[in-house]
């Protein structure tokens, strides 16, 4: 049985083979807590993806994509890749960002305030991280 609303568009063969350009956005940096980072990222300045996290756990930094949270308490991601290499390319490119994004703000920290008490940068202004190769 088949979803009513539901239609299924087929891509051009040739497109499929395009490199994914992905624009990663740090828009803040978060100190505490084990969301470290809120990313924003643009796929081939084509489609934007916002609240994307950057979460830090007993396994390392790893990207968690925009959810909701299902009656039944479970979280479901609202958009994803859909195939292995192109998570691999959004991971390294948002933890590739976050990681710039950090190093410029503890640069920035000694800076601020010349020793006064200064918190650390919370937003991280720098140009798009650009990832290809899909």
């Amino acid at each position: 049985m088949e979803e009513m609303g539901t239609s299924k568009a087929v891509a051009p063969k040739n497109t499929a083979q395009l490199p994914m350009k992905v624009d990663v956005k740090i828009g803040a940096i978060r100190p505490e807590g084990s969301i470290k980072a809120m990313a924003s990222v643009n796929l081939n300045g084509c489609f934007a993806i916002r609240n994307v996290k950057v979460v830090d756990s007993s396994k390392g930094l790893f990207v968690a994509m925009p959810s909701y949270k299902t009656g039944n308490g479970e979280y479901k991601d609202i958009c994803f890749p859909v195939t292995k290499e192109f998570r691999e390319q959004l991971n390294q490119a948002v933890i590739g960002a976050y990681n710039q994004a950090l190093a410029q703000s503890q640069n920035a920290a000694p800076h601020q305030g010349e020793g006064q008490n200064a918190a650390p940068q919370q937003e991280a202004s720098q140009p798009a991280m650009q990832m290809g190769g899909m």
